[in-house]
């Protein structure tokens, strides 16, 4: 009976700290939808840094499929505050560089 009661304690715990932390996402302004798109953008950032780094010339699919997760991690990172970010900010840099040499490639290969 104990146990029991230390587990309802425990669940009652930690569902109060998902509602708080939910509350005070919202309260910043931000979407939780949002703010879960930033999580995962977050880590395809740090993917997209280190094939950034690692990589210098891509093939043409290569470069389609950076190109597109890079917009998506741009879209997602717009979407909250820079405060939440700016952890990340050379990361963001590195990899917008990127995106930027390779869309200037392919625009004077047209």
């Amino acid at each position: 009976m104990v146990i029991l009661l230390i587990i309802y304690i425990l669940i009652f715990i930690v569902f109060s700290l998902v509602l708080f932390a939910i509350a005070q996402i919202k309260l910043s302004g931000i979407k939780i939808k949002d703010f879960w798109s930033f999580i995962e953008a977050n880590q395809i950032l740090e993917k997209l840094y280190r094939f950034a780094k690692k990589y210098e010339r891509l093939t043409y699919k290569e470069q389609l499929m950076f190109l597109s997760e890079a917009e998506k991690v741009f879209n997602a990172f717009d979407k909250v505050p820079n405060l939440l970010w700016e952890d990340e900010y050379q990361k963001y840099m590195d990899v917008l560089d990127k995106y930027k040499n390779i869309k200037i490639a392919r625009w004077s290969q047209t």
